[in-house]
């Protein structure tokens, strides 16, 4: 996903560690990291699971945001730890009213450096030691500066030990298609080839100073794969009522399930949940009932998130699923300003970015995003890309099993199972490619 800002800077020079070429057609960036190398920032329990907790709350808010107005009619697919770990590299650098209504949407009591800190203690724990038949997590984070603009050491400081950022250097005022295209061209590099084209060509203009980015990737087998031999055409019921055959995975095994109602009306709901190998992290599945999927969004909040994944048991399911993969891409300003998110957009304070001597005032200018998930026999594989740009202006096993047979829309999010925190989070309204 991307979130892009931009405000007009001076260029008082920064003194450069080293330089490497960039990716893409763009000027080559230089490498820019703080003098002496972070030690990572710690966090304790609490924070981390303040942390996890907060950001699953964001990424609730922000998913009804989406699906509000008949958004809930079609597929989707955001990260709400992509998101938040963009707009924590941002709050170590927000003051006044910017920093508050920041916090607040993002549901954290911490201060601006403690929650870096715990969100990038939070990415780090969720990453797996990978292998053969493993699952792979990995996300980089850069910020990307105007050559000669001046940084303070504080906040760069701030982003090398919560997140291992450095600085890269280009010069958007002079070539600010190149500067795009080498931006575009690592978060490429970093998902795979998964999330192309970021920034679009109105994003970054000669009045850019700073891009932030967040670009994470997930590849990850289940542990249990589907039988490929079970895969057949089943019906699948879309929200307008129709019906069109799409390609379903079968298997029955025991998996974590639940079942209950809440949303609008108490629409009748089940979950499951499918682990993946050699990791905490898991897909979970809630499922409503035919004809209650858009009351039930509406009505879904992170409490109820918790009270259904916290409600999950072992049981023998007879479980169906279809296959799925989409992207999508989306404006996001409107969705943070209905969470209260407008100082940064209209009267920012970003005073805590800039280093001694920049007078003019940063403010942010646009919010996207754009995320890819594709499920299948074998597993998922994911991405997010994230972008901020600165610029001018166990239970006992019951004998029978439980039918769960997925031919309608639901909702999915991918997370770490001993932390909480949400990597993914969407809906399939219709899996067909």
């Amino acid at each position: 996903m991307l979130l892009l800002l931009a405000a007009v800077l001076t260029t008082a020079p920064i003194a450069a560690c080293g330089s490497t070429a960039g990716p893409g057609a763009g000027p080559a960036p230089s490498v820019v990291r703080v003098s002496v190398p972070a030690t990572p920032a710690s966090a304790d329990p609490g924070q981390l699971a303040a942390t996890a907790a907060a950001t699953n709350a964001f990424g609730v808010d922000l998913y009804r945001a989406l699906t509000a107005d008949g958004g809930a009619g079609r597929n989707l697919v955001l990260s709400p730890s992509g998101l938040a770990t963009a707009l924590a590299m941002v709050l170590p650098g927000a003051r006044g009213a910017t920093a508050d209504e920041l916090s607040k949407a993002l549901h954290t009591g911490l201060t601006p450096a403690r929650y870096a800190a715990a969100t990038g203690a939070l990415d780090r724990l969720s990453r797996p030691a990978g292998g053969k038949d493993g699952t792979v997590l990995r996300r980089s984070d850069t910020l990307w500066a105007q050559q000669g603009f001046a940084l303070d050491p504080g906040y760069l400081a701030t982003l090398a030990a919560a997140f291992d950022t450095g600085v890269r250097t280009t010069d958007f005022r002079k070539d600010p298609a190149g500067s795009r295209q080498a931006v575009n061209a690592l978060v490429e590099q970093d998902t795979e080839g998964r999330v192309k084209d970021l920034f679009g060509p109105r994003d970054i203009t000669p009045d850019t100073r700073l891009v932030l980015t967040d670009a994470l990737y997930l590849k990850a087998k289940w542990r249990e794969p589907f039988p490929h031999a079970h895969t057949s055409d089943q019906p699948f019921h879309r929200p307008d009522g129709n019906a069109a055959p799409v390609s379903t995975m079968g298997r029955n095994a025991a998996l974590r399930y639940a079942e209950g109602s809440g949303g609008i009306a108490g629409q009748p709901w089940q979950a499951v949940e499918l682990p993946y190998a050699g990791s905490n992290l898991a897909m979970d599945l809630v499922v409503p009932a035919q004809g209650g999927f858009e009351g039930f969004v509406r009505g879904l909040d992170a409490p109820q998130l918790d009270r259904i994944l916290g409600g999950l048991a072992e049981r023998q399911v007879d479980l169906t699923l279809p296959r799925f993969t989409f992207e999508t891409s989306n404006d996001l300003v409107a969705p943070l300003r209905s969470l209260g998110v407008n100082a940064a957009f209209d009267d920012a304070d970003l005073g805590g970015i800039p280093g001694p001597g920049e007078q003019e005032r940063l403010k942010v200018d646009a919010v996207v995003q754009k995320a890819t998930v594709a499920v299948d026999e074998d597993g998922t594989v994911a991405a997010a890309g994230s972008g901020v740009g600165i610029g001018a202006a166990a239970a006992e096993m019951p004998r029978q099993a439980v039918e769960l047979h997925i031919d309608r829309p639901f909702v999915f999010l991918v997370r770490d199972t001993a932390t909480g925190q949400p990597l993914f989070l969407g809906q399939v309204t219709d899996p067909r490619p």
